[in-house]
């Protein structure tokens, strides 16, 4: 069986290619023993008239979510034609959508014939089987109707797959909410340093009791600079001190007009333009974070009475 196939035409189906039985429940009585031989023919001959009909139809790649016995392997590899069994019924779907085939549960007509529509092959450049690691995968590239792509993760346990698949996972609704949005800040803590020095300046103009929850609020979104240092193993409060200096300059219109886009480089251990560097963030999400976490500390200043439930008092020692 070939191990690649270029201008691929994929059958896929779902019923199982095997060895043609009679079905149960009924039973041939013969007078001769030389007829059961003829039985076991004819058995062979329309398992190979249904390969054939596939085969004729122009496919050379087959793929079912059943099993494929030696016998119609034999007719494939005789025919030069890629099979796999068992695929999995979802993999096959997006295989349909992908090559613009049909998965084809039967090969019975309306007329009770059996044979098979041509219409239903997908179509791809290339089938390919490439060993990865201890296994074997079937790669199909340049899909005619598709642009779908599969990441192949690898690890040296499911533990450690479980943690890429959800690192990849954010990683991918992340690029997603950054297409869909219509505009992007620059990241890296810039947006919530460029905040603090606005609302401690916003805080200086204030003459009532006020002012302390602005210059609060200031201090508080210090944390996700400070954090994000901490978690890279650099130091925060050199970096904390650069990120305020910098847009603090930018906002008394000090220097460079691009400081306000700078953001913490956590690799070099530095502060740089992070909307040049490509460190970007979707403002809705930067924008709802803000709201939800201004809507709690509200809430929180509200609440003027608190309810304590003293202890329970233990049970007294039974007489």
């Amino acid at each position: 069986m070939p191990s690649s196939v270029t201008d691929a035409r994929i059958a896929l189906l779902d019923f199982p290619l095997q060895r043609h039985k009679v079905q149960m429940g009924v039973s041939v009585q013969v007078d001769d023993i030389s007829e059961v031989e003829g039985i076991r023919q004819r058995e062979l001959d329309i398992t190979k008239e249904r390969i054939q009909k596939i085969l004729q139809s122009g496919a050379n790649v087959v793929l079912t979510t059943k099993g494929i016995d030696d016998v119609c392997l034999k007719y494939f590899v005789e025919a030069g034609a890629l099979a796999a069994r068992r695929v999995k019924k979802e993999d096959l779907t997006r295989l349909a959508r992908a090559t613009g085939g049909r998965v084809v549960v039967t090969l019975a007509d309306m007329e009770g014939n059996e044979t098979f529509d041509a219409e239903c092959l997908g179509r791809a450049d290339l089938v390919q089987e490439e060993r990865i690691g201890d296994g074997e995968m079937l790669y199909i590239r340049g899909s005619a109707f598709s642009k779908a792509t599969t990441i192949v993760l690898r690890g040296a346990n499911e533990f450690h797959l479980d943690e890429l698949d959800r690192a990849l996972h954010d990683v991918l609704m992340v690029i997603k909410r950054v297409l869909e949005s219509a505009a992007v800040v620059a990241g890296g803590g810039a947006v919530e340093a460029a905040l603090s020095i606005y609302l401690e300046k916003k805080a200086e103009s204030l003459n009532t009791r006020e002012h302390l929850a602005v210059r609060e609020f200031a201090q508080a979104l210090l944390v996700i600079p400070r954090t994000l240092s901490v978690n890279a193993a650099q130091d925060a409060i050199e970096l904390v001190a650069k990120l305020r200096a910098n847009h603090h300059a930018s906002l008394l219109d000090i220097g460079d007009a691009k400081l306000k886009f700078t953001g913490l480089n956590l690799v070099d251990g530095c502060v740089c333009d992070n909307l040049q560097c490509g460190v970007v963030e979707p403002a809705i999400s930067k924008i709802k974070c803000l709201r939800f976490a201004t809507e709690a500390a509200i809430t929180i200043l509200r609440i003027d009475d608190m309810i304590k439930l003293n202890a329970r008092p233990s049970p007294e020692t039974p007489r």
